[in-house]
């Protein structure tokens, strides 16, 4: 079997991080008309990378102009519905509002809420661009046709919801080092000869370093998962899981 089309270029699609996400919402609010043009696309990712992206991280222009492009297409949908997409949506998530619900904790806006999927391909997990549609198999289990951001429809897989489907993960930034201690599920990007991407990770050690004028100089030394590999790595590899909220969609 060939190497999965997703791993091709996956080192060229770094994460936006949240503080990035809420510029951008800003601005499909405010300028609208300008959104997608090029130079437009270009001073806003010449701003992101200059607030302290190594080079492993850099955010390019088509990226940019993408998450836009996608954010407008939503927006339309949302305001002409198709029956299919609407219902399938509600399904989905309505048991995830119900849970919370029960509990006492706040039922979270889950429109608002980003998600990450595990391909059944390679392992790895990917950012959801949308969710397509709802199944229920014979044994009962709920699964859902996800379509990973930044590829095309024949990248499209059903997942299980209750394993591979879960909130998105945050990148870890500079400041933030402390929010990730031993022990802690992390997502850490693996990257060697045959493939770049995402792998869920456990933290084994953590050695604090004084922060200087480059930022966080720690290492974390991880254990991969899927292949039981440790190694150890920067801050600029991980991406940490959320704190305040259940670590998938249905247990939300």
């Amino acid at each position: 079997m060939g190497k999965p089309l997703r791993n091709q270029g996956r080192n060229l699609t770094p994460r936006f991080t949240r503080s990035e996400i809420k510029e951008m919402e800003k601005l499909l609010d405010e300028q609208r008309g300008e959104l997608v043009d090029e130079s437009f696309c270009q001073k806003l990712t010449e701003k992101f990378n200059a607030l302290g992206r190594d080079e492993s991280r850099a955010i390019k222009v088509k990226q940019v102009q993408r998450w836009f492009q996608s954010r407008l297409r939503i927006q339309v949908m949302e305001t002409t519905p198709s029956p299919v997409d609407s219902k399938e949506t509600v399904v989905v998530l309505e048991s995830s509002s119900d849970t919370l619900k029960d509990s006492d904790q706040k039922v979270p806006d889950i429109l608002e809420l980003e998600f990450e999927a595990k391909s059944s391909r390679d392992g790895a997990w990917y950012d959801v661009g949308t969710f397509l549609a709802h199944r229920v198999l014979s044994s009962g289990e709920p699964e859902v046709r996800v379509r990973f951001q930044g590829f095309g429809p024949e990248e499209d897989e059903w997942v299980h919801v209750k394993r591979a489907v879960r909130e998105r993960s945050i990148p870890l930034e500079s400041s933030e080092c402390h929010k990730v201690e031993m022990g802690d599920l992390v997502l850490c990007f693996q990257e060697n000869s045959d493939q770049a991407t995402y792998y869920d990770a456990h933290v084994l050690e953590i050695q604090r370093k004084q922060h200087d004028i480059r930022g966080c100089r720690c290492l974390f030394l991880i254990r991969y998962d899927h292949d039981r590999t440790e190694e150890r790595v920067h801050h600029a590899r991980l991406c940490r899981r959320p704190s305040n909220r259940a670590h998938n969609v249905a247990e939300m």
